[in-house]
């Protein structure tokens, strides 16, 4: 019979306690574009996207309402509470795989009963005194040996929920600061619209004025008087629309911004323009998404969670073995405490096993794996998403930018076309109606050149946010 070495035995303990249980996570792959279609029609440039963006914008109230948000905002500070769970949670984890102690200390008093047969028996004796007084102190430890890894799955599970939460972080100060930005953009955008929509108000005014003179001398017909009424209706019922939309947006800034809604309507009162967007920075390659898109490593962090939590179910099938002891004192008498005869010991070796519990064992880790599955999906959707939500941005840049554009070169040509109105109706040649009528295609077109701005701007913030807004992740799992 081959012998056993104390050096063969320790080896083999070490080899044991060193296998970990369950599949190692390997990264999936997502199937991708090399580029994004976009890239070939916008402008980009070749500096990486700065994490502080919205100082691109040249607005500084832009900017000290994006750092009050990221400050204040309550979906951020919840997401930092999820960092500060995880964090504890990924503690618990690791302190679970060394040894745990404790230190106790009991004093006590005891009186016997005559009427028991341990009474009965000592009662018997002359010296018996069914008082006594009892004292002891010890320190205990215990471990339980992680032989199959099912403890070291669960840190590697607690871990990636650590990495996972702070991304998620990460991803709600992106998504906050983007929102704070198109609330003010919706704001600025609004507010001219009014501007607008109040001055076309006085020109339909003066438009159906005019009309209602030439019809009630005869010269227009009461079609044209009505139809120019109907008009200033319309331009009028829009103003309220427009005026409750500023309000939304407002108080949906205060939110943002985690104070009493109705606050910016003082603060936002007066008009300013709409912030005009900054040249779009390094927008990268799709595979590039996959580490700077804080969504994306977030949902990556989750399936290595749940990964590593298959392993965590599959230890189940391997028995628990623990190691406790006990050392102490304990006498009848305090100074008794100090002698050598007061030493008391103990020690156990303890074993545990799900032996006949294997098909709920089985069922726990088919639990596992479908979250792993569901998991993946996830991470595969947030894949897709994110290059989504890439090529629209870029998209509406693009188209956003045209339109913008060619509402300028109509307004120049309408503003034109108003001067020399102008012009004509004060030589003679040209009625009122005329030139009011040139007056109200001129702002019309301003109202739309204003919605084309703002959602320009808005597309570029979509861009930066769409992109990760400029963050990087600081561990190296991501």
């Amino acid at each position: 019979m081959r012998a056993i070495t104390a050096g063969g035995t320790f080896a083999a303990i070490a080899a044991l306690v060193g296998c970990t249980t369950g599949p190692d996570y390997h990264a999936p792959t997502v199937a991708l574009a090399p580029t994004y279609l976009a890239t070939s029609r916008v402008v980009v440039g070749s500096q990486a996207i700065s994490a502080d963006w919205w100082n691109g914008f040249g607005d500084p109230q832009l900017t000290r309402l994006v750092e009050q948000a990221l400050r204040d905002n309550q979906d951020i500070a919840q997401a930092a509470a999820r960092v500060a769970q995880a964090r504890a949670g990924l503690r618990m984890s690791e302190a679970a795989l060394l040894p745990s102690g404790q230190v106790s200390a009991n004093a006590g008093y005891a009186y016997q009963s005559l009427e028991t047969p341990t009474g009965r028996a000592l009662g018997a004796f002359p010296a018996f005194q069914r008082g006594t007084d009892l004292y002891d102190a010890g320190l205990g430890a215990s471990w339980e040996i992680d032989f199959f890894g099912g403890l070291r799955r669960g840190r590697e599970a607690a871990r990636a929920d650590w990495f996972a939460s702070r991304a998620g972080l990460a991803a709600a100060q992106v998504a906050v600061a983007a929102e704070t930005a198109d609330a003010y953009v919706a704001i600025r955008a609004l507010q001219r619209r009014i501007g607008i929509a109040e001055e076309q108000e006085k020109t339909q005014a003066r438009l159906t004025d005019v009309v209602g003179l030439r019809y009630r001398r005869g010269v227009a017909a009461e079609r044209e008087w009505r139809q120019s009424e109907g008009a200033l209706a319309q331009v009028r019922a829009g103003i309220p629309v427009l005026r409750a939309g500023l309000v939304a947006a407002m108080t949906s800034l205060d939110v943002l911004l985690g104070r009493a809604p109705g606050t910016a309507q003082t603060e936002l009162a007066k008009p300013a323009a709409i912030p005009a967007p900054p040249p779009l920075g390094n927008v990268g390659t799709p595979a590039d998404l996959l580490r700077r898109r804080p969504d994306v490593i977030a949902a990556e962090q989750r399936l290595i969670a749940a990964n590593a939590r298959i392993g965590q179910a599959m230890a189940e099938y391997y028995p628990k073995i623990s190691l406790s002891a006990l050392l102490g004192v304990a006498a009848t008498a305090p100074r008794a405490l100090v002698g050598g005869s007061a030493v008391q010991g103990q020690g156990f070796a303890g074993l545990r096993w799900r032996l006949f519990d294997f098909k709920r064992i089985d069922a726990e880790i088919a639990a596992a794996r479908g979250r792993d599955a569901e998991a993946l999906a996830a991470y595969r959707q947030a894949v897709l998403r994110a290059t989504k939500d890439v090529e629209d941005a870029l998209s509406a840049v693009v188209e956003r930018g045209a339109q913008a554009h060619t509402l300028e070169i109509g307004e120049t040509s309408l503003v034109r076309a108003r001067d020399a109105s102008q012009a004509a109706y004060r030589g003679g040649v040209i009625s009122l109606f005329e030139r009011l009528d040139a007056d109200a295609r001129l702002l019309a077109t301003r109202d739309a050149r204003a919605q084309a701005d703002a959602a320009r701007t808005e597309a570029t913030i979509a861009t930066f946010r769409a992109l990760g807004g400029g963050w990087r992740p600081d561990h190296p799992a991501s």
